[in-house]
């Protein structure tokens, strides 16, 4: 009986698995800083600056939400298709020129620009880039998915009680612009091989 196996094609240093890695946890942090700017204070933001009620600027929250759920489901089925790290470079620096214009644009557009979820890219590919741990990677970025989000909350809750809501916004808008050094990670082909039991 013949079973096709996937697997990652090798030839990548430790160093450059390595420097992969990090290039991943540093879009994690671009990527969940600004998710966790926007969760916490999307709804501050519509009532401060077009005056919105709580329960309208609340289904605007809900809106960008589902946005992210759907990135995330598609995420993973483009990054398949296309290559995963084109869909983490395109989600993440793709987004930028949108979050750079949201703090000063009219409120159509603050409430249809949102940013899609590379999250399960992402994480697909750092398995790629360590298939023989796949649990300890899991575990890893997850953890830092939670964690850079927590602390993104409260250190822009923090930069807002000093400043304001809409400035904010202005400086978590050129976290996506980190997105450019997806660039550097390395195209990770896939081969099939034919093992006969």
């Amino acid at each position: 009986q013949r079973h096709a196996v996937s697997a990652v094609a090798g030839g990548l240093s430790k160093s450059r698995v390595r420097t992969s890695l990090l290039i991943l946890v540093v879009l994690i942090f671009s990527k969940y800083f600004y998710i966790s700017c926007m969760t916490s204070y999307f709804t501050f933001f519509l009532m401060d600056k077009f005056g919105m009620s709580v329960q309208h600027s609340q289904v605007c929250l809900f809106a960008f939400l589902a946005a992210l759920a759907v990135g995330t489901l598609f995420g993973g089925v483009l990054g398949d298709r296309f290559g995963r790290k084109y869909v983490i470079w395109g989600s993440i620096l793709g987004a930028a020129p949108f979050a750079l214009v949201l703090p000063y644009v009219g409120l159509f557009w603050t409430i249809t620009l949102v940013i899609a979820s590379a999250f399960s890219a992402i994480l697909v590919y750092a398995t790629d880039l360590m298939p023989g741990k796949v649990g300890m990677i899991s575990g890893v970025f997850f953890g830092l998915m939670f964690g850079l989000g927590g602390i993104g909350s409260a250190f822009f809750g923090w930069l807002a009680d000093r400043t304001s809501i809409d400035f904010i916004f202005r400086v978590s808008a050129w976290l996506p612009l980190l997105g450019i050094i997806a660039g550097f990670l390395p195209d990770m082909k896939e081969k099939k091989t034919n093992f006969i039991n």
